[in-house]
């Protein structure tokens, strides 16, 4: 029951191959930065454009229009019809399969309920918050059974406040979902809450993928690295040294050889106004280029060799007084860095 899909995608310079396997029940997160093919692999999927061959159980989709699909799609915007009630909206799906209406407002309305708007089966769009929207156009999708679920920036239209009660509740519906689900995003919370599986996709190619704590833990390239809030560098090893790529050198806590990625968090990295002295750790120049809050710490991004993000306390900022061309000191213990081979 595994689906297995080869998408290539040609338009203009930009070529999009991808190829994904997703089990049942299965979430699989497709991240990456605008531009990398995320939405061209879901429309493909779709039958929205051609090029992606799809293949599910031995049985093939080529051709299919996106109306001969067994696919549900659940877009950022909601896209409900205006004029119809979210009892309509939701069974429009089976209806439009072929079920008789009595039956097709039978599945909406217990749909509607297993999203928790029973109470709103007469309401229309306009009158639904973002969130109440939303669980809408989740009933709307799951309610043709699809073999395949697509869902489009779910939550990013909504509120801060709004996408936390929608993650929540789409992470229930998801774990109750038997089919194949493939989550397309740009947030990295989204997809590591969601997913069990994340495929980071860059300029048309996959460039990592894994579970989230994988992809967490071993970031493979700079854009990843920022998603998840490390330090990342290229570099050859040689016992407990490491030669970046990019200029300068780090001690490491355990022996290694050849092409390594090395990975710290800017919360290992300590400020200091003069050259620190007693336990040894890495240290080296640096020159404050931006400071930028960061929930209750604050992100301070420094110029040096090797280049660093630092997350310090707001005392901190206030001891150091710290300001864009300042000149200080970085310092990172051998024990906080992580290598992996690259």
């Amino acid at each position: 029951m595994t689906l297995h899909a080869e998408i290539r995608v040609t338009r203009g310079a930009f070529r999009l191959d991808l190829d994904l396997d997703l089990a049942p029940g299965e979430v699989v997160a497709l991240l990456g930065p605008n531009g990398a093919g995320k939405t061209t692999a879901l429309r493909a999927l779709a039958g929205l454009v051609g090029g992606a061959a799809v293949r599910v159980d031995g049985a093939t989709w080529d051709g299919l229009p996106p109306e001969g699909r067994p696919i549900g799609v659940v877009f950022q915007d909601h896209l409900l019809f205006a004029h119809l009630t979210a009892l309509d909206n939701v069974a429009f799906g089976p209806r439009a399969r072929g079920t008789a209406k009595a039956r097709a407002n039978a599945i909406a309305a217990a749909w509607l309920e297993r999203v928790g708007l029973a109470g709103f089966a007469g309401v229309k769009p306009q009158a639904l918050s973002g969130g109440q929207a939303q669980r809408v156009a989740l009933a709307r999708a799951l309610a043709t059974d699809p073999r395949l679920l697509l869902l489009d920036e779910p939550l990013a239209a909504l509120d801060a406040s709004t996408r936390l009660k929608v993650r929540s509740d789409l992470g229930r519906h998801l774990r109750d979902y038997p089919g194949h689900t493939l989550l397309v995003t740009h947030d990295p919370l989204d997809a590591m809450v969601l997913a069990d599986r994340i495929v980071i996709l860059e300029h048309g190619r996959v460039v990592q993928q894994g579970t989230p704590a994988e992809v967490a833990r071993r970031p493979r390239t700079d854009y990843v690295a920022h998603l998840v809030g490390l330090n990342l560098y290229r570099g050859t090893a040689d016992g407990t040294g490491v030669a970046l790529a990019g200029g300068g050198r780090l001690t490491v806590a355990e022996p290694v050889t050849g092409e390594v990625h090395v990975a710290f968090p800017p919360t290992a990295v300590g400020l200091y106004p003069e050259r620190p002295a007693g336990s040894p750790r890495n240290t080296w120049p640096v020159t404050v280029v931006g400071i930028e809050q960061h929930a209750h710490t604050t992100r301070v991004r420094l110029d040096g060799t090797p280049p660093v993000s630092a997350d310090v306390t707001t005392a901190t900022v206030a001891e150091l007084r710290l300001r864009p061309g300042d000149a200080l000191w970085a310092a990172v213990k051998a024990t906080e860095i992580h290598t992996y081979p690259s």
